[in-house]
């Protein structure tokens, strides 16, 4: 194969993904192999690839390469969710601009038009991860929404009704005005804002005086039902059993007693509004209160509201308080900060509302999956986000998994015309099952719930229903994919995402659905901001891959992304990626480039060398093994990283190039053909598509062999007396060529080293070759005009003949044992202060006396060398 003088991306990536595809090494079936099984954490149906997804997908994909090469039947699924909120925010997005309205169409029709929205755009996301180089098995791929997985999810909603988990209900939830569907917890986030606090007044009853009352939420006042004081408050003991009435609603309510209230807050006194705050529901509960829901389900104010109904909650805050600063009921206003909570799917400010939503209890379903963690069945990296988990799933809250859309797996309840209803996974078991109560029924006469369940109550299922181990859990795939081993996924979803399946998990096979969790960081910009598009701050992936080959882009990311940590981002990541490509690339050309001679014996530098690189292979091998088990998988790139451009190229192949135009001995070119097969091999997890290229192209292969389905290098046995030795030799050759570079002597001039001490003439072949050195001896002493250094106890002195001026060699080496006495002196007086020796730290005295003995080694060469110089 001929190799173009330079790497060019474009001609490699799609041609390898192509004959990856065609030759089905992605795909997988069980056989009598360990299997390796990864679940895809679902993208959006209709997103597309962000730099987290990057991240996220090359991260799995190198443990999946890696996996395969480990002689691992390695399962790789992937799939899409179909992502409720967004998908219908979208969808309802595009009707508008067409001139249509949601309210318009039946359910049937909307959904056709979500269904066309999701055939158009739902394929996008995985085909930009083909670009990405990721090894699914893209005949396995689900959607959560397709057959199977339907089915799975209303066997299980049908399951859990029936042994009494799931419970329906008027609760209070957190409403998303703007998508107009209760939230979970988990999608909630708050941010500060800055606001006012409002003093209200709020007139007692039968008195000229009036009660102050502070409140973040004046609008709320049409949905006040009691003022709250804490009985142990002197400032509020005088209105005990009184009554105050509410201002502009002319509404009289009591005024209740409990020490919930705080009273170091506002005024001490609180409004009680059942229907529109958590606390305020609890109060309410407690004291049989009544619940007034003043708002519409777009944020808007209904009847209660009086003259602002039909209002936006947040104009009727700037209104209201005009209107009571006119009526005189507004005390005063002052600047306030709290915490607000808003809507993780569409970035609006929620509204606590009661409403009545599907539950599902979690406490005891919750039990097992703490324990599974806590006990490391499975395994959190890093491990700090086990007490993270741990505390979210003590504190765990009945889950509301009911959300008003459309689009999703609508509930498989059906209403009865009498009252009552049934659950049932099909319109055909529920019809059976309405017949046990009402024999004449038909299937028009049941009305099934209008709500979609929540997106995640289909993803908690994912690990088991890709294997459609719900419907079918004896099922082969069943038996031998599951458990799966890792899921790499961001901390942000560990209560949306992780949690569930790991309950999901015990709950339907008793067993974890995977063994190990590798938590991502998020991708940040220069400043430290997360990358987003809403931000502008973050690249197109696409863009950056075209640029800088996905190799150079999945190097890049993975070179400064340990677990858990967030990557801070840069795009010069990717170029330094590009530039170890082209490191590869040229390090090919010159081995191939080589003329090979039978012929001629392998010289005894290059003996040693293969011996050595022999060695640190197997080392770095052994580290790489090491760092993938404990998914340090960026120690694990930078241990290849610099194998190959530090020890392979800086120093392997300069030991073993042959001279100039000349050939190399056979033996050699042999065994630097298998070290770069191998160096290839452990690099393919990080850089598919590259090593591809140069594994076909390093010897003539058969048809559908590849390196994707060849061994990993395994450690073979290690000399470390030899590595010890040769780093030794690396110091060496350092000190020889610095006393070229100091007295500016070419390397074309022959230099002798001699050798004042213990040393292993052995490696003398590679000292004389890499420094031009001619002869090498042991000699009793130092000899005059010469130049030397220490390795270990070990001198070494470069004699200099007639290559220095002596008069200004004298000179720069008297500065130098000046300035090293000086350096004797300072260290000497910090260790003849027997405060410091008696109080410091012992490894902190222990290197000040071997500052001192290094110290005084180099004054003693560097007096010798002058003398030498003056004779």
């Amino acid at each position: 194969m001929e190799i173009a003088s330079k790497y060019n991306p474009a001609e490699v990536e799609d041609k390898w993904y192509q004959y990856w595809l065609n030759r089905r090494f992605f795909h997988s079936e069980p056989d009598n192999r360990e299997p390796f099984t990864v679940v895809i954490p679902p993208p959006n149906v209709t997103g597309v690839l962000h730099m987290g997804h990057m991240l996220n997908n090359t991260i799995q994909d190198i443990l999946v390469r890696r996996a395969r090469m480990t002689g691992k039947n390695a399962c790789w699924v992937p799939g899409t969710d179909h992502a409720s909120i967004a998908t219908e925010a979208k969808v309802v997005a595009k009707l508008a601009s067409e001139g249509i309205n949601k309210n318009d169409l039946t359910r049937e029709e909307f959904l056709k038009h979500a269904w066309d929205w999701t055939d158009k755009h739902g394929g996008i996301i995985l085909q930009q991860l083909r670009k990405l180089g990721a090894s699914c098995d893209w005949d396995r791929t689900c959607f959560t929404m397709d057959e199977k997985r339907s089915e799975s999810v209303f066997k299980v909603f049908t399951d859990l009704y029936n042994k009494g988990m799931i419970y329906r209900g008027v609760r209070m939830v957190n409403w998303d005005p703007q998508a107009k569907t209760a939230l979970s917890d988990e999608e909630v986030f708050h941010k500060e804002e800055h606001g006012k606090l409002y003093y209200l007044r709020y007139k007692i009853e039968g008195e000229d005086g009036y009660a102050v009352i502070a409140t973040t939420r004046p609008e709320t006042i049409f949905g006040d039902v009691a003022v709250c004081i804490n009985p142990n408050n002197p400032k509020t003991a005088s209105l005990k059993g009184k009554k105050v009435i509410v201002p502009i609603v002319d509404r009289v309510v009591p005024i209740i007693e409990d020490d919930y209230v705080d009273m170091e807050f506002g005024t001490g006194y609180l409004k009680v509004t059942p229907a529109h705050d958590v606390n305020d529901y609890v109060l309410g509960e407690k004291y049989n209160l009544e619940a007034i829901d003043i708002f519409n389900d777009n944020g808007t104010l209904n009847a209660h509201g009086l003259q602002y109904e039909g209002m936006d909650r947040f104009a009727v805050r700037k209104q209201i308080e005009k209107d009571l600063e006119a009526a005189g009921l507004m005390e005063k206003t002052e600047p306030y900060t709290n915490k607000v909570g808003y809507s993780e799917r569409t970035d609006v400010p929620i509204e606590p509302k009661l409403s009545m939503q599907w539950f599902l209890k979690m406490e005891n379903i919750a039990r097992p999956a703490l324990e599974a963690v806590m006990d490391d069945t499975i395994k959190f990296y890093p491990a700090k986000y086990k007490n993270t988990y741990r505390h979210w799933m003590e504190n765990i809250k009945d889950w509301c998994i009911s959300r008003q859309l459309w689009w999703g797996h609508q509930i498989p309840a059906y209403y009865l015309p009498e009252g009552g209803y049934v659950v049932a996974e099909t319109p055909e078991k529920a019809l059976l099952e309405a017949r046990k109560k009402n024999p004449g029924l038909n299937a028009e006469d049941l009305r099934r719930d209008e709500d979609c369940l929540d997106t995640w109550f289909s993803s908690w299922l994912w690990p088991i229903s890709v294997f459609d181990g719900i419907n079918e859990p004896d099922n082969k795939d069943m038996q031998y994919y599951y458990p799966t081993n890792d899921l790499v996924t961001a901390p942000e979803i560990i209560f949306f995402w992780v949690a569930r399946m790991i309950m999901a998990g015990y709950e339907y096979t008793k067993e974890p659905c995977f063994r190990n969790v590798y938590f991502t960081g998020i991708v940040r910009d220069k400043l430290g901001r997360k990358m987003s598009k809403s931000l502008g701050n973050s690249p197109d992936p696409i863009e950056l891959m075209d640029k800088y080959g996905a190799d150079g882009v999945r190097m890049g990311m993975l070179l400064t992304s340990p677990a858990g940590n967030d990557l801070p981002f840069d795009e010069s990541l990717c170029e330094q990626g590009r530039n170890f490509n082209n490191k590869i690339w040229n390090a090919f050309r010159l081995i191939k480039g080589w003329e090979v001679d039978d012929n001629i014996p392998q010289p005894e530098s290059s003996a040693i060398a293969t011996k050595w690189f022999a060695n640190i292979l197997s080392k770095t091998v052994a580290e790489m093994d090491e760092s993938f088990n404990k998914y340090r998988l960026s120690e694990a790139l930078m241990s290849a990283y610099k194998l190959f451009w530090d020890e392979f190229s800086s120093w392997y192949l300069e030991m073993i190039k042959p001279a100039y135009q000349q050939p190399i001995d056979a033996v050699t070119y042999k065994a630097t053909l298998v070290f770069f097969d191998s160096l290839l091999r452990i690099l393919h997890p990080f850089m598919p598509f590259i090593t591809e290229e140069l594994w076909q192209a390093l010897e003539e292969r058969k048809e559908g062999e590849s390196i994707m389905i060849s061994d990993m290098p395994k450690v073979a046995v290690m000399d470390e007396s030899y590595l010890s030795a040769f780093d030794k030799i690396k110091e060496i050759i350092a000190g020889i060529r610095t006393i070229r570079l100091q007295k500016n002597i070419p390397n074309k001039e022959t230099l002798d080293l001699d050798v004042i001490g213990a040393f292993d003439m052995a490696f003398c072949p590679v000292i004389q070759k890499l420094c031009n050195i001619g002869q090498v001896q042991e000699v009793a002493e130092k000899p005059a005009a010469a130049s030397s250094f220490l390795v270990g106890t070990t001198e070494f002195a470069v004699p200099l003949g007639n290559n220095i001026n002596v008069g200004e060699e004298i000179a720069k080496l008297e500065e130098e044992l000046k300035y090293t006495e000086g350096f004797l002196n300072s260290v000497m007086k910090k260790l003849s202060n027997e405060k410091f020796v008696a109080n410091a730290n012992p490894q902190v005295v222990e290197n000040e006396r071997k500052k001192q003995a290094d110290a005084e080694s180099r004054i003693k060469i560097l007096q010798e060398s002058i003398a030498g110089l003056k004779k």
